[in-house]
């Protein structure tokens, strides 16, 4: 008898423990993938939260009752997984992690061979439909897969400094790093250990920097403004040049200049974008609809192409494939790159754009202050709302009229001459998402924000 699994979500596993997810679906999720993609070796790993360890084992002997040897690499973050699979050849690849989401939730991340990822149109209904038939033959011992712990973490940090040249980093430098007690520290700290080595004058300040899945200092998402404080008063009191946030698995970093001010994730997807197309003219870079006009500007000034693609990971790296793009940027923090196997990585971003400050002799904040200027933006702005959809054609029916162009590709981006917005809604949650942007007029940016968002939340 089947049931139904809420916690497959489009293009992961999410869910509230013992409500949509506890051991018992772990291990059904463990066997389904192994029955559906018959891997012969896997990859786990999982973030600091205190269930994260038992679900892992889980789905290790979910996928060793269906034939699969498992590689467990412990407490890692998520980009470790999509490191491991190809490193190691492996035919795929699940993370424990349930990143921001709040302390009675966790969920799985999931990547095939090649780290490709599994989303709902590239095998995750599937998995989900024998997961929840529950239908499996008895488990036999003579085709049981093995399990062994093991660690990659020094390959890996190979792999992230590739990204630089440490004979760059010549002059003092003094970084803020707020781990949020989530996974990012061992990786933090092995990093150091390499700058040390090659003498690189380049001094790391650790506040919330030990694992600890009871969140002391709150679930970390820098995203959210009350989650920024802390790195804020860091940088200050230490006269930090520039500070490094991240969630808790760590796929992200949030970037904070000198004199301790947010940067919104838009702005460095423009910044990287220009850097990678310095090294590699005329390739594709991949961006998606919530923020777009600053990005588009500066690729095609830089003599790039610009592909937007639907928000979220699975859509922007199935994408990053289809056009061979060198590197992929969301305004969310999300950056994406070809030669770390068009994945995402929150410890690559940093390490460039701390490179680019030694290299271009700038501060962060001179670095992007142009374009902060030339495109203001919103940043993105959450309504919580009772209907989503009737809210949505609210605005849109308001606006449609006026528009010079109106694209679905995620949600609705209306474009007018001197200004554009999105609206999309949450995946989870009765949430809609705003993102607003002008040309060089942050009043006007301003104004339309509230304009929109009075409709929107109007009853």
């Amino acid at each position: 008898m089947s049931d139904t699994l809420s916690c497959f979500k489009a293009y992961d596993i999410r869910g509230e423990l013992g409500v949509e997810l506890n051991e018992d679906i772990a291990y059904r999720i463990g066997r389904a993938y192994g029955e559906y993609l018959k891997p012969k070796k896997m990859v786990l790993g999982g973030d600091v939260r205190l269930t994260s360890e038992a679900l892992k084992l889980a789905l290790a002997k979910g996928l060793q009752d269906a034939g699969s040897d498992v590689v467990d690499i412990g407490v890692t973050g998520t980009e470790e997984i999509y490191f491991a699979t190809s490193y190691l050849s492996l035919d795929g690849g699940i993370e424990v992690t349930a990143s921001h989401n709040p302390m009675n939730y966790n969920g799985m991340k999931l990547v095939r061979e090649n780290s490709r990822p599994i989303s709902g149109d590239t095998g995750l209904r599937e998995i989900q439909a024998l997961a929840e038939a529950n239908n499996f033959a008895p488990a036999e011992k003579a085709i049981r897969g093995t399990y062994e712990k093991a660690s990659v973490l020094e390959a890996y940090v190979d792999k992230l400094l590739s990204y630089v040249n440490l004979e760059n980093f010549s002059r003092p430098l003094k970084l803020v790093f707020n781990s949020g007690n989530g996974a990012a520290g061992h990786v933090v700290d092995a990093i150091e250990q390499r700058f040390i080595a090659a003498g690189a004058p380049v001094e790391f300040i650790k506040i919330h920097h030990e694992a600890d899945g009871t969140f002391p200092n709150g679930i970390p998402n820098p995203l959210l403004p009350e989650c920024r404080q802390d790195t804020t008063d860091a940088i200050i009191k230490h006269q930090a040049d520039m500070g490094i946030a991240f969630d808790g698995d760590f796929d992200r970093c949030f970037l904070f200049d000198d004199a301790g001010n947010f940067i919104e994730g838009y702005y460095i997807v423009g910044l990287l974008a220009d850097a990678f197309l310095e090294k590699y003219p005329s390739s594709r870079i991949i961006h998606d609809p919530r923020l777009s006009w600053n990005t588009i500007d500066i690729v095609t000034g830089a003599g790039g192409v610009p592909v937007m693609s639907k928000t979220g990971h699975a859509f922007i790296k199935e994408r990053m494939r289809q056009e061979d793009a060198v590197y992929g940027g969301e305004m969310s923090a999300h950056h994406y790159f070809r030669d770390f196997y068009y994945c995402d990585s929150g410890m690559i971003p940093w390490l460039l754009v701390a490179e680019l400050l030694h290299v271009k002799g700038k501060s962060l904040r001179q670095l992007i202050n142009d374009r902060i200027t030339a495109y203001p933006a919103s940043g993105e702005i959450n309504s919580y709302l009772q209907q989503p959809k009737e809210s949505i054609a609210r605005v849109l029916a308001m606006y449609e009229g006026e528009a010079v162009n109106i694209d679905h590709t995620d949600g609705i981006s209306l474009e007018f001459d001197e200004w554009r917005f999105n609206l999309r809604s949450s995946n989870t949650e009765p949430v809609v998402r705003l993102n607003v942007e002008s040309r060089a007029d942050t009043k006007l940016m301003q104004e339309q924000t509230r304009k929109i968002l009075s409709i929107l939340r109007s009853m």
